[in-house]
Order: structure tokens, then sequence, then C-alpha cells
């Protein structure tokens, strides 16, 4: 039974990773086109994930993930030409914040996919629980 309470953990800590990361992507969506007090535009966040490597939870398959931390990123700043803009330096160009809508949105996709199938591992690991219970009635 011990086997099926670690998966649960594991499968809980899938679901807290994907949650961390959907708050992220919500954040870049959110300041698509922020600007910072100093000025500075919004640099996108990112977040590292770490699998959990433990010698003796290995041999037993059991590899649960943590968030490692959010980042800024450093990919560079969008330029955009537009010398009407109060942003606009000597030469016209505006820095813009470095999100790039379809990359966030495909990203959403994928930590909505997987927070599912770690929902999923979830719940067949709660009905294999609940049928084990059943047989030692």
């Amino acid at each position: 039974m011990n086997d099926l309470f670690r998966a649960f953990e594991i499968s809980a800590s899938g679901m807290f990773a994907q949650r961390v990361r959907m708050n992220v992507i919500a954040s870049n969506l959110a300041n698509y086109e922020s600007y910072k007090e100093t000025g500075e535009p919004f640099r996108k966040l990112e977040v590292l994930f770490r699998a959990v490597y433990e010698p003796e939870r290995i041999k037993r398959g059991e590899v649960p993930v943590e968030v490692a931390g959010i980042r800024e990123s450093d990919e560079p700043f969008k330029l955009v030409f537009d010398p009407s803009d109060p942003r606009a330096d000597a030469q016209g160009f505006v820095r813009k914040p470095n999100v790039e809508l379809v990359k966030e949105m495909a990203d959403m996709i994928s930590a909505v996919r997987s927070y599912e199938a770690n929902l999923t591992a979830f719940n067949v690991t709660k009905e294999m629980a609940l049928r084990t219970i059943e047989l030692w009635r």
C-alpha cells in the first residue's frame, strides 16, 4: 500500500509543477505589453523543473518533480520601429517585452495536458487503492 501512496506523491508533484507553470504562463500573457516602473520592458518568466533523483527511489522507479525556480528569460526584447512612441530611442525603436503569444499559448496547452495526465495517474492510483481495500473486507 505504501507504493500507492508514493504514486500519489509523484502525481501530486507533477500537478503542482504544472500549476506553477500555468501561473507563470498567465503572468506572461497578462504582461504581454507591460513595462516595469523603471521603464524596462517586462521579461518573460520561465519555470525550471528538476527531477528528484534519490538512489533508493530510482531503484523503485519513483522520480517526482519539483519546481527548481522561476527566472526571467534572457531572450532579447523585440524591437519595433515607432518614432511616435514616447519610449522610442534616438533611432525611433521601441523595446517591447519578449513574450511571444503563440509560444505562450502552445506552452499553456502543454501544461494543461501534462496536468491532466498527472491527474489521470492520480485517479487510477486512487481506484487501485479502493479496489485493494475492498479485497481486504
